[in-house]
């Protein structure tokens, strides 16, 4: 199966992506992960992403397309994938049905204020990157997986989210309707606990094997 993953920030991709991969051997490909990858190993394409984050400018579409298609077409994705933050825009999703063939899109729906209170609430790891809530910390400011020191994002401020969800509605909802239209769209309720989720997702998973 290849699955894309859709939803607001804090509607808790990362979460049912982990849950995905484990309970259905599928890779969990994050494009924040994939562009790490390449500029950290100074390939050629991490080197040309890189020139563009480092001016704080956006990474056009044909660069993140290429590292995404190199990406799905490695051997661990031979029985199917799960992508998750692409595609982001209609020219991305259009770009990869160029690429390879989708299944099921996700797509996660969680309120407004849910997800200002779940974003403005999280504090991650510095070194595993496992994302936690205040409201469950009780607080402990060190990571429970891997020891880590725990922070709160600079983008995890209430002005900074409102704006994140904004570009959120411009650029990437309209992917709902593209996918809707292809009779690829599985909505979910993200409002529950991410254990709710899954189970709902689990369900729909299981019809496809």
């Amino acid at each position: 199966m290849n699955i894309i993953l859709l939803g607001a920030p804090g509607a808790g991709k990362g979460t049912q992506a982990t849950k995905i991969a484990e309970g259905y051997q599928l890779p969990h490909i994050s494009t924040g992960d994939i562009f790490r990858e390449h500029m950290k190993n100074q390939t050629p394409i991490g080197v040309l992403a890189k020139s563009y984050i480092d001016k704080g400018q956006l990474v056009p579409d044909e660069v993140t397309c290429e590292i995404v298609e190199e990406r799905i077409h490695r051997e661990d994705c031979k029985n199917g994938y799960m992508l998750d933050g692409f595609p982001r825009t209609i020219p991305q999703a259009e770009a990869l049905n160029k690429m390879s063939k989708v299944d099921l899109v996700i797509n996660i729906e969680v309120d407004f204020n849910l997800l200002m209170e779940r974003l403005c609430g999280r504090r991650v790891c510095k070194d595993c990157r496992e994302s936690y809530h205040i409201s469950r910390l009780n607080g402990e400011t060190k990571c429970a997986r891997c020891g880590g020191e725990l922070y709160q994002r600079k983008d995890d401020n209430p002005e900074t989210v409102k704006s994140r969800l904004a570009v959120y509605q411009v650029e990437t909802a309209p992917l709902i309707e593209y996918y809707e239209k292809r009779g690829l769209l599985f909505n979910v309720v993200g409002n529950t606990t991410p254990e709710d989720v899954y189970a709902e997702v689990s369900k729909k998973l299981d019809t496809m094997k």
